[in-house]
């Protein structure tokens, strides 16, 4: 088999199939494939930028109007016996005509589509047309039949399989798209053609890698077919016998490494060919083996139980044809840098592409995948029901070779609706979903990937006996902290794993400078656009509690304060989460990053910039981990190695006195966590107001307070702070800062001078005649003297007292 790949991607024009509100020229303008209408009429000159000031409310038109993609290409008879439309991606319902005929439909954003069209081809130029349906009118109109399902949000995702955070989430604006947002060509062979590849790389009982291979072909004729599969040096030959269009082979692979998510070993990857006559497939895959405990909810990768330091991940642009490989190395590569060792895959969104899973592999970040539910209940009837069954398939099929994908999960928080949210009497006997996450995805999973586990769905208990927040069983999602309750609460409970729970903070001034027009004020109307949660801003001032000063009307204080206390509190709940481990066995926040510009839980804004939590994860997802609770040292020791020293407990006042001191020679192990109870003179202090407790073992070191600051007699701030220029090739700055009197949490925020400057580190406690450096790059800043100066320099006694 000989097959020809031609990319359809150039000459393609947009025009509208009814009166819209701008002025779309006669023949259309021109479109970008991959891409979508928003974009298209953003280059066009003919909206404004959906991001900015209020702009998206001016765009709700867009995803109620029917649009049509056109373009033409030339085509010259090949000898080929077959032609086929392929479409990677369709956003979301499309009718594709080839020269005026119908060739094929689709209405599912979330797999591929391939038409076959040879009969239509005509020599010399052929017009292709993608029309698409507005998402509003079909997704209604499939309401309107099925009945109305409860949900999160007054919008009809689920009755579309399309990504639900489009229709608007409480951080992402409802901007509902349509376009070809994947890759589309034309495609001629003859004779048998691959049709899907499903590779396995795990480890057999004796803990060697193994790659299993299930080939599906698509062919005219009925004779047997021999195909080969080679990687690491082992090569297997197999045959798909005559009548049949499937064939599987075993390969022990004795001379692979283990792959290992980061922190506990190498990730070595293998080129693995896959050769069926002339036809050649090539992969990247890694060797490893995964299962999951699933009472206690713990990921066990090749024999070894992982604690998960996670983050969620949201679609990065609310248009993913945008996102580029390099984007998606730059977002992991800062998740990497805070510590993080797993990213799920969050229900509202997308499976992403490709370059998403390549580079967790490389970067060994575990993947956790949910399949795309979220936040509703969803009919289970056709053509829904097919559709889910083709995309899980077809994805399943595409995700099998990365290492890094470690678990398959059915929705996020659907079985928590069900049970909680109301949903059983707005239901009455209609189906809600329960049939896709308890019997058609596991299903698929068990015949086209059981060397992966898979979950019904988060949070749940691993029986529908239990309910789906029991906090001794499985998974939880943590929201009573930041709706209602201080994240105090955290400590009020221990669970096994928790896979949500986050706190507000704004992003970047930089980002939020370049997102909104006119004055930056607290209560300003178009910040209040760009926060989505509801009552979000007034949990964002509730949730200051006692831990930190009122702002009052002033935006920098507000701004400073509420990032703060965004970082702080995440950082709260990790140490406890962690000082629990082997109990707890892992936390995943909500979230890493964002699709725009809004105050929401990221710790990476929609600029792409890290915001103080960035800075509070990277220490408590460190490897190593002294955690202050309930009258104890937790010494958290997420290393390969034993650490092992003296811990050095030191009583002091603001001033910096010494006013007991204790030293503890301790030992922890590898993945474990030692108890150490806090010494009678080190434990209770004199003044609560007064004093605070530094612990030290090695190079890591605690600051706790033993009150919060409002109540502390924090001196105002004074310090010394020098600045100096530095870097022969790229631009940058040092600034030292020393303490006169007590710093608590020093942070520096050098994008008030320069959007591109970068820092970094942050939120530093100094004790009084204590140093610290910050480095600065990414800009030449024409006063750098700026650098040590309110706003960009901050601490909390200078938010307290100025």
């Amino acid at each position: 088999m000989t097959l020809r790949h031609l990319p359809l991607h150039d000459g393609w024009t947009l025009g509208a199939d009814s009166p819209v509100p701008v002025g779309l020229p006669t023949g259309g303008v021109p479109a970008t494939v991959p891409g979508c209408v928003h974009t298209d009429l953003l280059a066009a000159g003919l909206i404004d930028d959906p991001y900015l000031d209020d702009n998206e409310n001016r765009l709700g038109w867009i995803g109620r109007t029917d649009w049509t993609y056109r373009t033409t290409f030339d085509w010259t008879p090949d000898g080929h016996d077959h032609a086929d439309l392929c479409f990677d991606g369709l956003d979301t319902v499309a009718t594709v005509l080839l020269n005026g005929i119908e060739v094929g439909r689709a209405a599912n954003q979330h797999r591929s589509h391939r038409f076959p069209v040879r009969a239509l081809l005509a020599e010399g130029a052929n017009t292709l047309d993608v029309r698409f349906t507005a998402p509003y009118t079909y997704a209604e109109e499939l309401r309107d039949r099925l009945g109305d399902r409860p949900g999160a949000y007054a919008e009809p995702y689920a009755f579309i399989r399309k990504m639900a955070c489009n229709f608007g989430w409480d951080w992402g604006p409802t901007l509902v798209t349509s376009g070809i947002w994947r890759p589309v060509a034309l495609e001629t062979w003859s004779g048998p053609r691959i049709a899907s590849v499903t590779l396995l790389p795990d480890l057999d009982d004796a803990g060697v890698p193994r790659l299993t291979v299930t080939l599906d072909v698509d062919r005219s004729g009925q004779g047997a077919l021999e195909a080969v599969v080679e990687v690491a040096g082992e090569r297997a030959a197999f045959t798909v016998l005559a009548g049949e269009d499937r064939a599987t082979a075993t390969l022990s692979v004795p001379g692979a490494a283990l792959w290992w998510p980061r922190s506990h070993g190498e990730q070595p990857l293998y080129d693995v060919t896959v050769r069926l006559g002339e036809e050649v497939r090539r992969f990247r895959t890694g060797f490893r083996g995964v299962t999951l405990e699933r009472e206690a909810f713990r990921f066990v990768v090749n024999g070894e139980p992982v604690f998960v330091r996670g983050v969620n991940w949201i679609p990065e642009d609310c248009f993913p044809a945008r996102v580029t490989r390099q984007r998606i190395s730059d977002r992991l590569d800062q998740a990497v840098a805070a510590g993080v060792n797993l990213i799920r895959i969050w229900g509202g969104g997308l499976y992403e592409s490709d370059d998403f899973y390549e580079l967790a592999d490389e970067k060994g970040l575990l993947v956790w995948q949910d399949f795309p539910f979220a936040c509703a209940a969803y009919p289970e009837e056709q053509p829904l029901w097919d559709e889910v069954a083709a995309e899980a398939r077809e994805n399943v099929t595409r995700l099998s070779p990365h290492p890094s994908l470690v678990l398959w999960c059915g929705n996020n928080e659907n079985l928590e609706g069900h049970a909680d949210w109301g949903w059983q009497k707005d239901l009455g006997d209609r189906t809600w979903g329960h049939g896709y996450y308890h019997g058609l995805l596991p299903a698929i999973v068990a015949e086209t990937d059981p060397s992966r586990p898979y979950w019904p769905g988060s949070p749940y208990s691993g029986t529908e006996d239990i309910h789906p927040q029991d906090p001794a069983h499985g998974t939880i999602h943590i929201w009573d902290v930041w709706n209602r309750a201080d994240y105090r609460a955290y400590a009020d409970r221990v669970p096994r794993f928790v896979a949500e729970f986050g706190f507000q903070g704004p992003p970047a001034y930089a980002t939020l400078r370049r997102a909104i027009s006119g004055p930056l004020t607290p209560d300003a109307p178009l910040l209040a656009h760009h926060q989505k949660a509801e009552d979000g801003n007034a949990k964002l001032l509730r949730g200051l509690g006692d831990h930190l000063p009122q702002p009052g009307a002033d935006f920098d204080d507000w701004h400073w304060l509420t990032q703060l206390n965004q970082a702080r509190a995440v950082a709260f709940g990790i140490r406890h989460f962690r000082s629990h481990t082997p109990y707890c066995m892992g936390t995943i926040v909500w979230q890493l990053n964002d699709c725009w510009p809004v105050v929401s839980w990221s710790a990476i804004d929609g600029g792409g910039r890290r915001k103080p939590l960035w800075y509070a994860l990277r220490a408590v997802y460190a490897d190593r981990l002294i955690a202050v609770r309930d009258g104890a040292v937790h010494l958290v020791n997420d290393a390969p190695e034993p650490w092992t020293g003296t811990l050095r407990l030191t009583r002091h006042g603001l001033d910096g006195a010494v006013l007991a001191e204790e030293e503890v020679v301790v030992s922890t192990a590898a993945r474990a966590v030692t108890r150490v109870p806090l010494p009678p003179s080190v434990a209770e202090p004199a003044d609560r107001t007064r004093e605070l407790l530094v612990a030290r073992l090695g190079s890591v070191r605690a600051v706790e307070f033993y009150e919060e600051d409002t109540r502390l007699a924090l001196p105002p701030a004074r310090y010394d702070v020098s600045v100096t220029e530095c870097g022969d090739e790229a631009p940058g700055y040092r600034v030292e800062v020393t303490a006169r009197t007590l710093l608590r949490d020093l942070a520096l925020f050098p994008d008030r001078l320069d959007p591109a400057a970068q820092v970094d580190e942050m939120l530093v406690t100094l004790l009084p005649g204590e140093s610290t450096v910050f480095m600065i790059t990414g800009a030449v800043l024409p006063d750098p003297e700026a650098l040590g100066a309110h706003p960009v320099l901050r601490c909390v006694n200078d938010g307290l007292i100025r």
